[in-house]
C-alpha cells in the first residue's frame, strides 16, 4: 500500500462529502485521483449567466447559452430500432427551442416535462429553432443556485454519468475547505502582476469576470514552466560540477584537407556556428549543443567538421540518425569525405550490424575496426566514425575513447534516448541537429538545457522552390505536368499518408494501392516504392535505384522525409496533404530544390473548408522554416508538430507553448534566481 499523504491537498477524492466509490470511479476516468487533482481540474470553458441570450436571440451557427423550461419531449426510433433521436422543446417565453440527440436513447432519462434547462450549442437551424447534441444542464432551485447562476459558471470536461452541475458544486465545497491550506510551492519568489496559488484556484473555477480566469491560468502556468525549468537547470548544474570535458578541439590535421577537397566554400553561418562548437569542446565544461538548420541549409557538413575535431583529438564518435534511410546516406557521404583522409567509419542498423571497411589505409591506431569483449562491440580505433540509428543505443554496443556524440533529427528522438546514448561514454561532447525550426517557446521547454546556434542561410546555387495547392479534381493536370519535367530528364515523388487502404476512410490513399494505379500513368517512366514495412535491403536498393536515375517516380510515405538527397529529383506531390502537419510538409518539400533546378511541391488536399486552404496557403507564401513551425504550433499544437516519438514533452494542464513564450521565459529567469540563491549547487 502506498504511504498515507500527509499534505492536506495530496489526500485521495473520497475523503470529500458525497465522493463514494461510484463517483470516484468516475473521476478517475478524469485522472482527478486527489484534491489536488480537483483543484487543478481545467473549465474547459466558461459561460457568463449574468447575461443568457434568449431563444428568440439565438443565431444560426453561432454558439450560445440560453435558458427555458421543457413543454414537450419524445424519444423516436427507426430502421427497426437501430436508430434513435431523442428530441426536447424548450420554451422560455420569446420563442422555442429544439433540441436533438441522435443515437442517444439514453438521454431520455435525464429529463421531464416541466424541467428548468439551461442549454448551450450553435443553432443548426431557424425554422424551427434547432440545435444537435447542446450541452445541457437542470435549473435546480436550493442553497446551490447561487454557485450556478447569475456569475460566470465553469463548465468542465466530463464523463459519462458525471453531471456538470454536481461536479461544479463539488469544486466549490472542495475549495471552501481547502482554499486556506493551500501553500505557495516556492515562498521567496515574488509572482508580480499574478494571483496567489490559491487565488489562482479560486478564480480559476469561479472568476468574478472572464479576465480573472485567464490571470489564474497564467499563474498556473507559469509553475508548470518553473519546474520543467528547475529540472533542465539541475541537470545543467549537475553536469557541469560533476563532468570533466574531454579536450576534443582539435588540431585541424584532418578539417584543414576536408575542406580543400569539399569544392565549396562554408557560409557565414557555417562557420559561426563551427566557432561556437570548437569552443564548446575545447571548453571547461562538456558541450551540449542544439544546431538547428533548416532544410538545404549544411548541417551535414558542420557536422562532418565537429567530428573531424574530436578524431584529430583521438576520440571516438557516434553519429545516430532516426531512419536507416538516413544513416545509410551519411554513411555513403562521409565514406566519400572522409575516405581519403583515413577515418575508419563503421554502420551499426538493425538490419547492418557490421559493415568492415575494406581498404587498409582506413586502420589507423589497430588492426581490426571492430572487437568483441565481454558479448559487446568496441570500436578500437582511436579514429572511428560509427553511424547508426537505435541500434547504437542497445546495451550490446558499446564505446571506447566516446569524445562527440551527435544526435540527427533530434525531433525524432526522445530525451531518454539521447541521455542512453550520451550515457555510453564518460560525459561525452553532445551536438543535436534537427532540421525542423523550433518555436521558442517550444526550444525553452524542450531544449532548455542546451547551448543553442542556428545555420540561418542556405547555400547558394540551389534551384528556387515554387509550392502550389490544389484540389483532388485537378489530379490529372497534376500528372500531366511531372509527365513533362520527367520528358525534361528531372525526377519526382509521390508521397502518400498510408501503407496500406485497409479501414482507411473514403479519399485517403495509401501507397501500396496507387503504385499499382500510377504505373500506366506515367509510362514509359519507371516507378519505385518505398514505405517503411519493406526489408531493409529492399529500401536500400529502391533508393540506390533512384539516385542512379534508374527508377524516375519514387512513390513513398513520410519516410523521406528526413535524409533522403537526390538533386536531380525537382518534383513533389503531395496527397492528402491535409492530413499532414505544415511542419512535415516543410519537411518534405524539403527533399527537393538540392541542385541547380527549379522545383515544384503541389500539395493536393480536400479543400472543402477554408480552413484547409488557409492551413496550406501557408506554405504556398512562404519557404521560411520558423514561420511555418510556429503556424504550425498554433493549428496542431507541439505534440503533432514534434510527431509521436517525442517523449520528453510533459502534458501540461494550463501552459500554452503557442502563446505562452512570456511565461517560458519568465519561468527560465526565476529558475536561475532560485537555483542561485540556493548557493548555485543546483540542490
Amino acid at each position: 500500500m502506498p504511504p498515507t499523504p500527509t499534505a492536506p491537498l495530496d489526500l485521495p477524492v473520497t475523503v470529500l462529502p458525497g465522493v463514494g466509490p461510484e463517483r470516484a470511479a468516475q473521476l478517475a476516468r478524469l485522472k482527478i485521483l486527489t484534491v489536488n487533482d480537483l483543484l487543478r481540474h481545467r473549465p474547459r470553458r466558461y459561460e457568463d449567466r449574468r447575461h443568457l441570450m434568449t431563444i428568440s436571440q439565438l443565431t444560426l451557427g453561432e454558439a450560445a447559452a440560453t435558458r427555458g423550461r421543457i413543454v414537450a419531449q419524445g424519444l423516436k426510433r427507426y430502421r427497426k430500432g437501430t436508430m434513435s433521436v431523442f428530441e426536447f422543446v424548450l420554451e422560455d417565453g420569446t420563442g422555442r427551442l429544439h433540441c436533438r440527440w441522435w443515437n442517444l436513447p439514453f438521454m431520455e432519462k435525464y429529463f421531464a416535462v416541466g424541467d428548468d434547462v439551461m442549454v448551450f450549442g450553435k443553432p443548426v437551424s431557424l425554422k424551427p429553432r434547432t440545435m444537435d447534441h447542446p450541452e445541457t444542464e437542470v435549473v435546480e432551485t436550493g442553497d446551490e443556485v447561487s454557485i450556478h447562476l447569475d456569475r460566470v459558471a465553469p463548465v468542465y470536461p466530463l464523463t459519462e454519468g458525471l453531471p456538470q452541475r454536481w461536479l461544479r458544486s463539488l469544486v466549490w465545497r472542495t475549495l471552501a475547505a481547502f482554499e486556506s491550506r493551500v501553500g505557495e510551492p516556492h515562498p521567496s519568489l515574488t509572482w508580480s502582476g499574478l494571483p496567489t496559488r490559491a487565488q489562482a484556484l479560486r478564480r480559476l473555477h469561479f472568476p468574478e469576470e472572464r479576465p480573472d480566469a485567464e490571470l489564474a491560468r497564467q499563474r498556473l502556468a507559469l509553475e508548470e514552466f518553473l519546474e520543467l525549468q528547475l529540472t533542465m537547470q539541475t541537470r545543467r548544474r549537475n553536469l557541469q560540477a560533476k563532468a570533466r570535458p574531454l579536450p576534443c578541439a582539435g588540431d585541424n590535421r584532418l578539417i584543414k584537407p576536408f575542406l580543400h577537397k569539399l569544392g565549396f566554400t562554408l557560409t557565414g553561418a557555417q562557420t559561426k556556428v563551427l566557432r561556437e562548437i570548437r569552443h564548446d569542446l575545447g571548453g571547461t565544461q562538456p558541450m551540449r549543443r542544439l544546431l538547428q538548420g533548416d532544410v538545404g541549409s549544411g548541417k551535414t557538413v558542420v557536422a562532418a567538421c565537429s567530428a573531424l575535431m574530436a578524431l584529430e583529438s583521438g576520440f571516438n564518435v557516434a553519429l545516430m540518425a532516426p531512419t536507416e534511410i538516413l544513416a545509410e546516406q551519411h554513411f555513403r557521404n562521409f565514406q566519400s569525405w572522409f575516405a581519403p583522409l583515413g577515418v575508419q567509419i563503421h554502420l551499426q542498423t538493425g538490419s547492418r550490424k557490421e559493415s568492415k571497411v575494406q581498404s587498409s589505409k582506413f586502420k589507423i591506431g589497430a588492426p581490426e575496426l571492430l572487437s568483441a569483449t565481454d558479448g559487446a562491440i568496441r570500436p578500437t580505433s582511436r579514429t572511428a566514425l560509427v553511424i547508426g540509428t537505435h541500434a547504437l543505443i542497445e546495451s550490446s554496443f558499446a564505446f571506447d575513447r566516446l569524445g562527440l556524440v551527435i544526435i540527427d533529427e533530434q525531433h525524432k528522438f526522445g530525451v531518454a534516448q539521447r541521455e542512453r546514448l550520451v550515457r555510453k561514454g564518460c560525459y561525452p561532447h553532445l551536438l543535436v541537429m534537427t532540421a525542423t525550426p523550433i518555436p521558442r517557446t517550444l526550444g525553452l521547454t524542450l531544449y532548455g538545457d542546451l547551448d543553442l546556434s542556428v545555420i540561418d542561410q542556405l547555400p547558394p546555387g540551389r534551384g528556387r522552390i515554387r509550392t502550389f495547392v490544389r484540389g483532388v479534381e485537378q489530379l490529372p493536370k497534376v500528372h500531366a505536368f511531372i509527365r513533362q519535367k520527367l520528358a525534361e530528364g528531372r525526377q519526382a515523388y509521390v508521397v502518400y499518408p498510408r501503407v496500406e487502404d485497409a479501414d482507411l476512410p473514403a479519399g485517403i490513399k495509401a501507397v501500396t494501392q496507387e503504385f499499382e494505379r500510377l504505373e500506366p500513368v506515367f509510362v514509359p517512366h519507371r516507378l519505385g516504392l518505398l514505405h517503411g514495412q519493406l526489408p531493409a535491403q529492399e529500401k536500400e536498393r529502391v533508393m540506390a535505384a533512384f539516385r542512379a536515375n534508374q527508377i524516375q517516380v519514387l512513390l513513398a510515405t513520410s519516410i523521406v522525409e528526413v535524409g533522403v538527397d537526390v538533386p536531380n529529383a525537382t518534383v513533389m506531390l503531395i496527397e492528402n496533404a491535409e492530413l499532414f502537419g505544415l511542419a512535415q510538409l516543410h519537411q518534405l518539400r524539403g527533399r527537393i530544390g538540392r541542385g541547380a533546378h527549379e522545383s515544384f511541391c503541389v500539395l493536393v488536399a480536400d479543400l472543402k473548408t477554408p480552413e484547409a486552404r488557409q492551413r496550406l496557403r501557408v506554405l504556398e507564401q512562404s519557404t521560411d522554416g520558423f514561420r511555418i513551425a510556429e503556424a504550425d504550433l498554433k493549428l496542431r499544437g507541439p505534440g503533432e508538430l514534434l510527431g509521436r516519438e517525442q517523449s520528453g514533452l510533459p502534458a501540461f494542464r494550463f501552459g500554452n507553448l503557442a502563446e505562452d513564450l512570456a511565461l517560458v521565459e519568465r519561468a527560465r529567469e526565476c529558475a536561475r534566481g532560485l537555483l542561485a540563491s540556493a548557493g548555485g549547487s543546483g540542490q
